[in-house]
Order: C-alpha cells, then structure tokens, then sequence
C-alpha cells in the first residue's frame, strides 16, 4: 500500500471516529471560520456541515459570548495551551435543548468545553478545537443537591409557625450586630415585645387560634419593619426585632406604629374574632453592654415594665 492511500485511509478512519463520538467537535482557523463539524454539533444544532463550513461561528451562534470567547482563545495561539471551562462558570456556549429524561427539568443543556491549539508541521497554531462535552445531568444534580441543601439551612433558621427566624438563628444575629457596634459604634436598637394576656386566648379559644394570632401577629411585625431589620420569635408569644443604623428615637416610633397596628388588628379563625395588644420594651445599644446578653436583658427589662404598667405601651429604657 503506497504512503498516500495509507494516508488517505488513516485521515479517513478518524474522520468517521470524529463524526461518532458523544461529544460536540469543531475546528475553526485564526478568524473563527468553521472547518470541521461533527455529528454531535450538526444533531444539537440543527445545522449540517454543508451549512455551516467556512462561516464565521459568532454569526452562526450570536449567544456565543464573542469578547469573552475572543480571549478565551487568545491564549490558546499564543501560549499553544489548552484552555477549559466549566458548565460552573458558563452554564453553556451554545443553546442547545437537551434530550435526557432524567434531567427534563433543564431548559438547555449545560456544557464543559476544551480548545485546543492545532499546529502545523511548523510548530505554528493555525486552527483551534473546540470540543463540547454534554453534562447536563452532572450539572442538574448538583444544583438540585445545592437547592435542597440551601432549603434545609432556611427550615433550620425559621420558625415553623410563623416564617420569622427562629430563636437560636435570631439570638446568633444578635450578637453579630453586637460585635458590630463594637468596632463601628452605629446606632443599633433593639426591640422585645409579647402578646398581652396570651394564656387567655389559648384558653378561651383554643390552641389553633392561638396560632393564628401568633401568625398574624408575625405578619404585622413583616409589614412594619424594613428589610434590613431582623425579626426573630424569641419563644412562646415572645417577640423581638433587631433595628440596624436605628437610634432609640426611631426605635421608639416604630415600636409604637407597631403597637398601634397591632390594637386594631382583628384575628378571624374559625367562628372567633379575637383582638388583643402588645407590650413592647426598647433599648439602644451602648458601649456600657459588656456583652449582646446583657442589652438582651435590659430590653427585657423595659417589656416588663410595659406589663407594670398596664400593658399595651411602650418602655424605652
């Protein structure tokens, strides 16, 4: 067999080995021209070589990020290095649907891709692959893991019946916001408020509308308060709110708004119509708190004061 058959055939086999494998294969020249477009690519993509062969890849496929790939490449002439990404970093290169039943819930399937530097009997990188790799099922599963793990940390921070944090995860912001104020001395305030007579309404009428009151009680606390104020249930019918880059004077108006909202709510469950109030105790932070425990307690302090007093008020201490 003559050299040049040999040749020929050889080219050939791996044209056909090309054409087979799972995996998108393109080469193109130094202008982003197509010179080779395996069967992967022309499935995905819809488009057959006959189409796409000496076109220029960022008119073929615009959501191809063209500065970005640009400089992707650029290494790969200069440096003769290959260059990787990851579906992690760019969810894909080309759009394509995805055709697995296992991971139906994909609007595209996501990508890793390698380019490679193609060089010529001088040594010289002339063309460049480009080779696309299908983990679509990798990636779907990694971020179903990473949902379910992110919704877990959430129930582990969140009151069930209420949807405001919970005790451990709110007292941990707390001391944050102490330390805080230590370093910067922003005014920080801090809010403790419970439901007036709570027993009562658990006995008059039941348990489940005692939730209900507490649930609409949490809801109002999440009307009133901003977004970068931290509402927790501290326990039972007990309250508190974490009021950042707020002095006692502001403090003391939204306590009031709060306990004013509160007075004329009416909670309906079932064939109850049930009214209640609040008492609410206020303290700014200072630098006489050794520790985020002590200013708890002094808030604290100032809620039972509002109960001395007769309920439903305010005490700012």
């Amino acid at each position: 067999m003559s050299n040049k058959k040999q040749v020929f055939e050889d080219v050939h086999w791996l044209m056909d080995a090309l054409q087979g494998i799972d995996v998108g294969l393109v080469v193109m020249d130094q202008n982003f021209n197509i010179q080779v477009w395996n069967r992967f690519m022309q499935n995905h993509s819809a488009k057959t070589p006959s189409e796409v062969m000496g076109q220029n890849i960022f008119e073929l496929f615009p959501e191809l990020p063209e500065s970005w790939f640009k400089r992707k490449v650029q290494s790969v002439f200069v440096l003769r290095n290959t260059a990787f990404t990851t579906w992690e970093q760019r969810p894909y290169l080309f759009r394509f649907k995805h055709y697995r039943p296992i991971t139906g819930t994909s609007e595209h399937m996501y990508q890793n891709s390698t380019i490679m530097p193609l060089m010529n009997s001088h040594g010289e990188v002339e063309q460049i692959c480009l080779v696309i790799y299908d983990v679509t099922d990798t990636a779907v599963s990694k971020l179903a893991l990473q949902d379910a793990n992110q919704a877990l940390e959430r129930l582990s921070q969140t009151d069930a019946l209420t949807g405001l944090y919970n005790r451990g995860h709110w007292e941990k912001n707390l001391q944050q916001e102490f330390n805080r104020f230590t370093r910067y001395k922003n005014a920080t305030s801090l809010i403790m408020f419970d439901i007036d007579h709570f027993k009562r309404v658990n006995d008059e009428y039941g348990h489940p509308t005692g939730d209900a009151v507490i649930r609409e009680t949490a809801e109002e606390v999440l009307r009133q308060v901003r977004d970068l104020d931290i509402a927790g249930r501290y326990g039972g019918e007990e309250f508190g709110i974490i009021l950042t880059e707020t002095d006692a004077d502001g403090a003391v108006k939204l306590a009031e708004r709060l306990r004013a909202s509160i007075e004329q709510l009416v909670v309906e469950h079932e064939d109850y119509r049930v009214r209640f109030t609040i008492s609410l105790g206020v303290v700014e932070l200072n630098e006489s708190y050794g520790n985020y425990k002590a200013w708890l307690e002094k808030t604290d302090q100032a809620l039972y004061e509002s109960k001395k007093q007769g309920r439903n008020t305010v005490t700012l201490l």
